[in-house]
């Protein structure tokens, strides 16, 4: 690409975001940010100073003074805190069923959001960045901006398989649905904001999905 791009791309839990934005990063030579993996990586900061997630001036305070590294290679993904690797742990149940104590906290959101700011501004081709408030909050002058929905038992199936098929059911349903629900009291990302393109991907491969949005990239030049 010879144009710097910043893409932005936002949605439910079990949407397919992150692969979308991963293989839309590839296929077009961006830097790509996993804005979740971000929130999940403070998370394991509170966690391991031994804050209570209904402690939110400690959660606060664990997220801004968390020193956050996180690659926006899309072929070597990880992420560390305060100097640890914690790629892995942030898929965790222990992590997802308290990230929400970081992301539906307005002081945390805001830190994050000036950390990614700073990410994507110093994406040297461009970037596409995914997450629930890439679209209206992190990058509203983004070239493109997408909001990739699907039907809740898609995204479900989608997650179960994202986690090998080791989950029940309950732990399954806190993870995509209950998540979205306490998300969602700080953040819109069920309908498409004016200039966000709305994408449904409940009946589309992965392949077909990455297809449509750099189609749209196209007809947004």
């Amino acid at each position: 690409m010879t144009q710097r791009l910043v893409i932005a791309i936002d949605g439910p839990s079990g949407s397919g975001k992150s692969s979308t934005a991963r293989g839309v990063a590839t296929r077009l030579g961006l830097g790509y940010l996993d804005t979740g993996a971000m929130y999940r990586a403070v998370t394991c900061a509170f966690v391991d100073a031994g804050v209570a997630p209904s402690d939110t001036a400690g959660v606060i305070a664990a997220t801004v003074g968390a020193q956050l590294e996180i690659s926006t290679d899309p072929a070597d993904q990880w992420v560390r805190v305060n100097g640890v690797d914690v790629t892995e742990r942030i898929r965790s149940q222990e992590i997802s069923s308290v990230v929400s104590a970081v992301s539906t906290v307005a002081e945390c959101r805001a830190d994050l959001v000036a950390r990614q700011r700073a990410i994507i501004d110093a994406a040297p081709s461009g970037i596409v960045a995914e997450g629930r408030d890439i679209t209206t909050v992190v990058a509203p002058d983004a070239h493109l901006r997408v909001l990739l929905t699907a039907d809740p038992e898609v995204r479900m199936a989608r997650r179960k398989q994202d986690l090998g098929g080791e989950v029940d059911a309950a732990a399954l349903a806190d993870q995509v649905l209950r998540r979205d629900r306490d998300d969602s009291k700080l953040v819109n990302f069920t309908t498409a904001a004016d200039g966000v393109v709305h994408l449904d991907g409940t009946y589309l491969t992965l392949e077909q999905t990455i297809n449509t949005v750099i189609d749209l990239v196209g007809r947004n030049d």
